[in-house]
């Protein structure tokens, strides 16, 4: 594990001349880190701060998809490690949920044949609720939640062949071979949402994700195939 480095994504790709083969990344602490659309990511000391770096030769599309293999691999850690698999839901398109509250988020970042895949987990703690914009999932801990006190070093020690598992079924089956199992445990599925893209905002029922990931949401006029949004319950 490393001590400090700003982000374990922007490690990734200084690392990335000398890779030859899928390498994580932990960091005891990020100074820098980072979710989507470049929002700070609080990293306190005993949470996970981590990056899967890979090299990839697939379409950016394929290559995308990888936010569903992660978030199985991440659901499945979860589930190994505490016994609870009615406790955590898959949030579309790449957030893990305990109880209903946020407990890790994912971040996928490409730059050339490097693909990193930054995962962040509330292991210790997490950031209060004021932290995150209104009408968003509140943040949630693995040990306020479970009464669990899980290092971020057991953590990968879980997540690193549950997600060697996931990538190895989408390398011989794609997305169709994960998408059922995604569905299963998808948050809010069959429900009203509202989807935030950069230009709108769209209410209605979130009827599925298809075969190459779209959030499909049907709304009082249309159904809707989305591919990039902020999704609000």
């Amino acid at each position: 594990m490393l001590a400090s480095v700003d982000s374990t994504n922007a490690e990734a790709f200084r690392q990335a001349p000398s890779l030859t083969g899928p390498l994580w990344i932990l960091a005891a602490e990020q100074t820098a880190g980072r979710g989507r659309r470049a929002r700070p990511w609080t990293s306190p000391p005993g949470n996970f701060h981590g990056t899967l770096a890979m090299r990839v030769a697939e379409p950016p599309a394929q290559v995308a998809l990888r936010s569903f293999v992660a978030a199985l691999a991440l659901r499945d850690a979860f589930v190994a490690l505490t016994g609870l698999p009615e406790s955590f839901a898959l949030k579309w398109p790449n957030d893990v949920l305990l109880n209903g509250g946020k407990v890790a988020g994912i971040l996928l970042e490409a730059s050339g044949d490097i693909l990193a895949i930054g995962i962040g987990v509330n292991l210790i703690a997490a950031p209060p609720a004021s932290a995150v914009e209104p009408g968003a999932v509140p943040p949630v801990g693995l040990l306020q939640e479970t009464g669990l006190r899980i290092t971020p070093e057991g953590f990968l020690n879980a997540l690193a062949p549950a997600y060697a598992a996931r990538e190895a079924a989408f390398a011989q089956g794609g997305f169709a071979a994960l998408r059922p199992d995604w569905l299963a445990h998808a948050a809010r599925l069959g429900k009203r949402i509202t989807a935030r893209t950069g230009t709108d905002t769209r209410e209605g029922i979130f009827e599925t994700v298809d075969a190459t990931g779209n959030l499909i949401l049907r709304t009082a006029s249309a159904t809707l195939a989305i591919p990039a949004a902020e999704v609000f319950f």
